[in-house]
């Protein structure tokens, strides 16, 4: 099974929105056949495991990371296939969370007597898995807040450098996040200061995915027309959002520009709903969401709820300065005993700076 979500892991761009699976046959202990989902539309982990066979396993085992699918969508039911194949046994680290599957499968294979096996490291299954779950389940993004500090928690000094907080390794990281989140979102003041591009670049690989862009605005609009997320939007789609009261305008121009722009409900405050937000996004077919923000809307992010999981790469480095830029700005909590609590942990190292991930704990 480790072997099979090793492989899975070969999906990680392309297979999107639907799940990276992988798959491993064996038969008298020796591995005997592989696959994996490759890409969206493309055969699924077993029937890119079974091909190598003619679709023959008698008597065999076959090991797969999420339970094989009993529907027909953009290819035929997996489950038909290992049946007609005669293997006798399957393993199955998790159940899929799609309705449409949701166990079936799995009871289908033991309604014509083969031998299945559930829960075979589940937890790592679920965790390669856990864009999919999220929005198979919820409809909604699953929203990454990643952020660069340095020991004192500072993104960039009191005269806005923030080049750069961390080191090539850890930038190097980030592109590959890029490569598999379907949008990348940060607030109009993020470019209006920095004028970045977000796109996806990794050393080597030309056929990469490169993230929708999606800019948090305010009523005004304040986004710049001549700024390069609007300037290469014909090359990598950009989003702007705001709310009915932005000038019709300018929201006019956008559109001419070819940046897309959805209207979204205020909050008690007249700021972006992020939950209105995350909604109209799933809708768009967004499952995941790199949030590369600014404290404000950071902040913003994590009061709302929307945020599920934190990458915090924490450079070896103290800036000082009262006026330096935080993480984490807004409102604040008034008590340690509110503050958002991280979950489940990691540590990773690249070259001298340590990366700190951890999901936001739900209220329940």
């Amino acid at each position: 099974m480790k072997r099979a979500i090793e492989l899975a892991k070969g999906g990680w761009s392309k297979a999107k929105p639907n799940p990276l699976v992988g798959a491993v046959i064996v038969k008298d202990d020796v591995i005997i056949a592989e696959g994996y989902h490759h890409y969206f539309g493309g055969d699924h982990a077993e029937i890119d495991a079974l091909r190598k066979l003619d679709f023959i396993a008698e008597g065999a085992t076959i090991y797969v990371s999420l339970e094989p699918c009993s529907h027909y969508g953009k290819t035929p039911p997996c489950v038909e296939a290992i049946i007609k194949s005669k293997i006798s046994k399957v393993v199955v680290a998790m159940e899929d969370p799609n309705p449409l599957v949701a166990g079936r499968g799995i009871k289908m294979l033991r309604d014509k007597g083969l031998e299945v096996v559930t829960g075979v490291m589940e937890t790592e299954a679920k965790q390669l898995n856990e864009i999919f779950i999220k929005y198979i389940t919820n409809k909604k993004p699953f929203c990454i807040l990643k952020s660069a500090i340095t020991l004192d928690g500072k993104i960039a000094s009191k005269t806005r450098d923030s080049k750069w907080i961390t080191g090539q390794e850890s930038r190097a990281y980030v592109h590959h996040i890029r490569n598999r989140v379907a949008g990348i979102m940060v607030g109009v003041s993020t470019v209006i200061f920095d004028d970045p591009q977000l796109n996806t670049r990794i050393e080597g690989e030309k056929d990469v995915s490169h993230p929708i862009r999606i800019i948090v605005d305010d009523e005004n609009l304040r986004i710049p027309l001549d700024s390069n997320v609007v300037r290469t939007t014909n090359e990598q789609k950009t989003i702007v959002v705001t709310t009915s009261k932005a000038p019709q305008e300018k929201v006019d121009k956008l559109y001419s520009l070819g940046v897309d722009v959805i209207i979204v409900a205020s909050d008690k405050v007249g700021q972006i709903d992020l939950n209105d937000l995350m909604a109209k996004l799933g809708e768009h077919k967004i499952d995941s969401i790199l949030l590369e923000g600014g404290g404000t809307l950071n902040y913003s992010a994590l009061e709302s709820g929307i945020v599920d999981k934190v990458m915090y790469f924490v450079a070896p480095k103290i800036l000082g300065g009262r006026d330096a830029i935080t993480a984490i700005e807004g409102e604040g909590k008034d008590k340690v005993d509110d503050a958002f609590m991280i979950d489940d942990i990691s540590i990773r190292r690249f070259d001298k700076d340590i990366l700190i991930e951890g999901y936001v704990r739900k209220e329940r």
